[in-house]
């Protein structure tokens, strides 16, 4: 039996990694690490927000807790069940436990299919509740979702953006998951319906119960959301907190960047001496350096941090970070 107290998600030292087709056969294979040893829990009834730039590996990790990407090497656990290996029946009945919402709701949804029966399908497919009353529940997770019973037989194209990722969250929850994965639900939205899908996805989280595991590279979503936070860099985690300790005191010269990073009205904070500026490009994920990962970046980076790769250690109750010098961030930069 589930214990309440337990997470509902584990991730455990995952890898995936990608053999990059080779334009010479003669050449050696080259591996891209995509995700490179992340470990992670996520609570029951929280949201755990996973947050960095593109090609940090964020939404491959989401990816591979659902399943939906081959895993190289690690373990994922649903309420403590290793689902890393699972194939036929056994993962088609973890897939009623573990649910997704893509990132575009114009793609992700099926265009000759009626809304209905998008909603519909999966619980036709994983035998949630009784076929007669399939279409009662349909109706009625339209209602939970902001649209009208009657908008069933519409087709997806007669839906605005918003509508359609109101679909979506209908489908996610069909199967009465535990888990809900929202990769970057609201990135391909406009501003104001972000926020009314944002404040839906909370308000369902109260009355079914909902754990999330939410990806964004928008910090401004993940403060507003989430109750703890990862920030990833190239395939690794670099700092992992709850929200208020992450916001008010990051640690990680990364974290510090991509809040300086954020857009402000205010004049004085665009203009402030404490901001930190990114330095050039993110280095390959192919040949990646012998040290820190973000060492060429980082204006406070030492010979240390060229040489030996940082471990995540926690410094405060819950804060982690891996960085060799989180403590002395205020010295004069390198």
């Amino acid at each position: 039996m589930t214990n309440e107290t337990d997470p509902v998600l584990g991730v455990v030292d995952l890898k995936v990694h990608f053999q990059r087709a080779r334009s010479n056969p003669f050449l050696p294979k080259e591996t891209v690490h995509a995700v490179d040893g992340v470990s992670f829990e996520v609570r029951r009834g929280s949201t755990f927000g996973i947050v960095g730039e593109s090609g940090s590996g964020k939404s491959t990790t989401a990816l591979s807790v659902t399943r939906l990407q081959h895993i190289t090497s690690g373990k994922v656990l649903i309420d403590g069940e290793d689902i890393t290996h699972l194939k036929g029946d056994a993962l088609r009945a973890v897939r009623r436990r573990v649910q997704i919402i893509f990132q575009d709701p114009f793609s992700s949804l099926d265009p000759r299919r009626r809304a209905g029966a998008i909603v519909r399908e999966p619980m036709d497919l994983l035998g949630v509740g009784e076929p007669g009353e399939r279409d009662r529940m349909v109706s009625e997770l339209f209602e939970r979702v902001g649209l009208r019973p009657e908008q069933t037989a519409l087709f997806p194209h007669q839906f605005s953006g918003g509508q359609r990722q109101r679909i979506g969250i209908a489908r996610a929850l069909a199967t009465r998951p535990a888990l809900v994965v929202c990769d970057e639900p609201v990135s391909a939205l406009d501003v104001a319906i972000q926020a009314q899908i944002l404040n839906l996805l909370r308000k369902l989280q109260d009355e079914f119960g909902l754990t999330y595991l939410f990806i964004s590279h928008d910090l401004g979503v993940v403060q507003y959301v989430c109750d703890e936070i990862a920030v990833m860099y190239l395939g690794e985690i670099v700092e992992q907190g709850d929200r208020i300790s992450l916001f008010s005191n990051p640690q990680h010269p990364y974290t510090q960047a991509l809040l300086s990073a954020v857009p402000s009205a205010h004049r004085d904070r665009r203009k402030a001496p404490g901001r930190v500026k990114l330095l050039g490009d993110p280095p390959s994920p192919i040949n990646l350096p012998e040290g820190c990962r973000f060492a060429g970046r980082c204006i406070y980076a030492q010979e240390r941090c060229r040489a030996e790769p940082p471990k995540l250690r926690s410094i405060e109750d819950g804060h982690l970070v891996a960085c060799h010098y989180a403590e002395k961030l205020e010295a004069t930069p390198a």
